[in-house]
């Protein structure tokens, strides 16, 4: 039986930092490379193309560095906010 692909639709997705990084917030995943159990993704700035670097794909995963697609600062404090209210939600529910 042959394995499952860990993220099979890694190249060519598009993901937006929450903080900038190297001076940008939108990217996209033009390579991947497989080192033993580790999936990196090669990461170029979408308005600089100049700008790349690898990275785990597996922190691609964590919300607070990493939204998938491109998103606009609005969505991005709109999405914030929802965070904050599920959050405060979730201790008032817990008392």
């Amino acid at each position: 039986m042959q394995k499952k692909q860990k993220f099979p639709y890694l190249v060519g997705s598009k993901w937006t930092a929450q903080q900038k990084t190297w001076g940008w917030r939108h990217f996209q995943v033009v390579n991947r490379k497989n080192q033993g159990k580790f999936v990196f993704a090669e990461m170029v700035a979408s308005c600089d193309p100049n700008v790349r670097f690898w990275i785990n794909a597996k922190l691609l995963k964590n919300s607070s560095q990493w939204q998938a697609g491109w998103q606009t600062l609005q969505e991005m404090e709109k999405n914030e906010e929802n965070s904050e209210l599920d959050i405060e939600n979730l201790i008032i529910h817990n008392f």
